[in-house]
């Protein structure tokens, strides 16, 4: 089965485009279906990040992976978004897209966001190893999105690709969810509240926050700056430390 993408919301006119993925596994060859709990999960944001962009006449759209795991150096997850971004850009042109990934789908977001129409990426939890690449992050915009307490993706890692990026040319960004975990299941408000906001940021249909604008205007080799602690409530980022 090749690798789809379902539009939940897809406007007349499509100027822009946030794609959705979802998390997985490390090595699992079974099919993924639409019903997996990863998969439910992330449906919780379209609603959100819909209203956000609507404006922009943005469409949101649900990446279908062919199997449940990364599976090594098969990365499936990132081949299954790279074929969907070609079908979307043959199917609506060269708008613009931003991937917004949890987990394996913020590994696989970032793994593919060197393809051409990807303007920007929003990590939620992401997987990241230390070896993974980030040159293809070059010119592009990133936002990671953490929970402090998440056991399942380490933070620390994330941070440390996070630099990386920045080194070689990225804008970045990273926002640590004080009091929440992997699942995102405690504090779901804020993550789609926050997710909703970024996304429409990173499609240029909103303005960001002044600490992730202040944060996304660093350069440099050095994480100083990428920290940013989203406290309990509204949408109301704050510089940590």
């Amino acid at each position: 089965m090749a690798a789809a993408v379902w539009w939940p919301v897809r406007p007349s006119e499509v100027r822009g485009v946030v794609l959705v993925l979802h998390g997985g596994q490390v090595e699992n060859t079974a099919p993924a279906r639409p019903w997996h709990p990863a998969a439910v999960r992330m449906r919780g944001f379209v609603r959100p990040v819909a209203r956000a962009t609507a404006a922009g006449g943005a469409a949101v759209g649900l990446v279908r992976y062919r199997y449940r795991g990364w599976n090594g150096e098969r990365a499936d997850a990132a081949r299954d978004v790279t074929t969907a971004l070609d079908a979307v850009a043959a199917e609506l042109g060269p708008v613009p897209v931003v991937l917004l990934g949890h987990s394996m789908g913020g590994r696989a977001a970032l793994r593919a966001a060197g393809q051409p129409t990807v303007t920007g990426v929003l990590a939620l939890a992401p997987w990241c190893p230390p070896q993974d690449p980030v040159e293809q992050l070059a010119g592009r915009t990133l936002v990671t999105v953490h929970g402090d307490r998440d056991r399942v993706t380490d933070p620390a890692h994330t941070r440390e690709l996070a630099a990386r990026a920045r080194a070689v040319g990225a804008s970045v960004a990273g926002i640590e969810v004080v009091a929440a975990d992997h699942a995102m299941l405690h504090r779901s408000r804020d993550w789609h509240r926050a997710a909703a906001q970024l996304s429409a940021a990173l499609l240029g249909l909103a303005e960001p926050a002044p600490e992730v604008a202040a944060a996304l205007a660093l350069r440099g080799d050095t994480a100083q700056g990428l920290r940013i602690a989203l406290p309990h409530g509204t949408w109301s980022p704050q510089p940590v430390g």
